[in-house]
């Protein structure tokens, strides 16, 4: 429960009080300040607590994005502040120097602050000015055309009133359910009537997290669908695969729209995206080997080409998250994208060349009806390629020309997403100093090379050569040198996605090699495990809770150890035999895992970590 204290005295006519309490605050009565610090000491200590001038006028919406958001410890508008349990130590103390101040004006001779003057003089506002000036972070919600004001007189009532009539409060509400950057599909196909089917659950007490699961099981009947086979399975799944995506959008909205935010939620909501997407191209798979055509390489070959996308997004980001606005603008590739940013036109279109979630599951979904799963995928790998070729062509030219340095926060991140097991870790430490005297490109230059010499081998060799085994010996070296000093440099973090292309590039050529039954599905299970444990560090990172415990890394032995392993059982069994091992190794790092990261994200949100929002991946 929430606690709302009104202070001052109550204009006749106001709604402020039925207002609050359909945001679920309990609302209590202060007179002064004296009474609203005797009230706040009353509240418990895990409760939220506002502090409301009585004479606010504005809308419930304002007031919503003021008082209700659970992302943020401390939060203000004009005539309100209010504080999370976490914050309320800071809040009170703001509150008694606020009192101790008043009370000292008045001792002095000076008339004391009227209960009802206007503006900054109201205590409410007094507190936010306090907040400030010790240097709280005091979150101050983007109101655009909402209104929110402490009239300090009749005639300012009456102006307030007639502006929150003229703007319609559930209108703006439904605006700003709607991310304000999102691709054309979604922005033109989806969100337009998305955001009603939000406020429909919204108005059902449904929630975000039981919306997100809703999209999941849509998708996973989807890929059943397509796993038959048949026309109609593959209609039917096109179909559904739409509808899982509007039910996608609309956890979001929904999110935005009730400011039901959660960490659990934001964990939820990335995850299952990328379970849809992979399940479905499971299915997709299944349902071509039952009409006779074998294209689980080219469903793995997917979602290695779209993981890594993933990872240059992430790992681009992070590299850059600590630069300034300054040092981001001073590339000419950036001031080239500011341009064209300015051409209404090349906005939508360079967003959806990049194929992004929208563009790419109508793509998948339209191609499964009329066309056949090779097809389908053809077009995703030309797509999806064009797309990773276009984005980080972008990128390394910013890397090269922009003027920012690389902090530690940023070099531990691409540290983290690197993955590096014991292998790299151990050799790592004995090639600390001459890695010092290298060139700066080092980093980015070894990890390519040995990842390409890893994966090229694999590929050309025969399935039980041992030429693969040396080549993974060969990437263990390469891929402690690339990690041997902190990832600071201009082009160090496309480190991460080489790595992730190496390891998930080996294990598809190998089972391709095989040549038997089953080798590629367990390739993409276990492929598909790995994956789930990149991102899953990465969504921790971006919650700010760091990397995953480094017994997880080590347990599943890193990129490189698990590079090793495969290709050394690719030399010692059987194609029949490694195929059964790519199961088993599937299926260990899968339990592993999946339980350590729903423990974790299960106890953030139990143990009351700061609620989040994903807003998606542009990819």
């Amino acid at each position: 429960m929430s606690t709302a204290i009104l202070t001052g005295q109550l204009v006749p006519g106001s709604s402020i009080e039925s207002e609050l309490r359909s945001l679920g605050f309990d609302v209590e009565l202060a007179p002064d300040a004296a009474g609203a610090e005797t009230l706040l000491a009353r509240v418990p200590a895990g409760e939220r607590v506002a502090v409301v001038d009585a004479r606010f006028v504005g809308h419930v919406h304002a007031l919503r994005l003021g008082l209700t958001d659970p992302r943020f410890p401390l939060a203000a508008i004009p005539g309100a502040v209010t504080a999370r349990p976490e914050a309320r130590q800071t809040l009170t103390r703001a509150m008694a120097r606020e009192h101790s101040a008043s009370g000292a004006t008045a001792h002095a001779g000076a008339a004391p602050t009227k209960p009802d003057a206007g503006g900054p003089d109201g205590l409410a506002d007094r507190i936010t000015a306090a907040l400030d000036a010790d240097g709280a972070d005091v979150h101050r919600p983007e109101l655009g055309s909402l209104v929110a004001a402490v009239p300090a007189d009749p005639q300012a009532r009456n102006e307030a009133r007639q502006a929150v009539s003229v703007v319609d409060d559930e209108a703006v509400r439904l605006k700003s359910a709607v991310k304000a950057r999102d691709g054309f599909v979604t922005t033109f196909l989806v969100s337009p009537y998305s955001r009603y089917i939000a406020r429909w659950c919204a108005r059902r007490g449904l929630t975000p997290n039981q919306v997100t699961t809703a999209s999941l099981i849509t998708a996973l009947i989807a890929a059943g669908c397509a796993a038959t086979g048949t026309r109609g399975g593959f209609v039917a799944a096109g179909v559904l695969l739409i509808a899982s995506f509007v039910l996608d959008c609309t956890d979001g909205q929904l999110a935005r729209y009730s400011l039901q935010y959660s960490t659990l939620g934001a964990w939820l909501d990335a995850t299952f995206d990328r379970a849809k997407e992979y399940a479905y191209y499971a299915g997709l798979a299944l349902g071509a080997a039952r009409g006779g055509d074998d294209v689980w390489a080219l469903a793995l070959g997917a979602m290695v080409l779209q993981t890594c996308r993933h990872v240059v997004d992430f790992s681009f980001n992070e590299a850059n998250v600590d630069s300034t606005a300054a040092a981001a603008n001073t590339s000419p590739t950036a001031a080239l994208s500011d341009r064209l940013d300015s051409v209404g036109w090349t906005v939508w279109v360079r967003r959806m060349i990049v194929l992004p979630i929208g563009e790419r599951w109508a793509m998948i979904a339209v191609l499964t009806a009329v066309a056949t799963p090779r097809i389908t995928f053809y077009a995703l790998l030309i797509g999806c390629a064009f797309a990773a070729t276009y984005t980080t062509a972008g990128r390394v030219l910013r890397s090269l020309t922009r003027k920012a340095t690389r902090t530690d926060r940023a070099a531990t991140a691409l540290a983290d997403l690197a993955d590096s097991g014991p292998l790299a870790e151990t050799v790592a430490k004995g090639f600390a100093k001459p890695a010092r005297r290298l060139p700066g490109f080092t980093a980015p230059a070894v990890a390519l090379l040995g990842g390409l010499a890893v994966v090229a081998t694999a590929a050309l060799t025969d399935f039980g050569d041992a030429w693969p085994l040396v080549a993974a010996v060969v990437y263990v070296l390469t891929s402690a040198l690339a990690v041997a000093r902190p990832l600071k440099g201009a082009l160090d973090w496309p480190v991460p996605p080489f790595f992730r292309a190496a390891e998930y590039g080996t294990v598809l050529a190998l089972a391709a090699n095989a040549d038997v039954n089953g080798a590629l599905p367990a390739a993409f299970g276990l492929v598909a495990a790995v994956a789930y444990h990149h991102y899953d560090t990465v969504y921790r990172i971006r919650g700010g809770a760091g990397a995953p415990p480094r017994w997880l890394v080590r347990t599943i032995g890193g990129h490189e150890g698990r590079t090793l392993v495969i290709t050394a059982l690719a030399v010692l069994l059987t194609a029949t035999q490694f195929t059964l091992a790519l199961t088993v190794l599937a299926v260990a790092v899968a339990l592993v895992v999946l339980a350590e990261s729903i423990r974790f994200w299960v106890a953030a949100h139990n143990g009351g970590a700061p609620a989040v929002h994903d807003e998606g991946e542009p990819a």
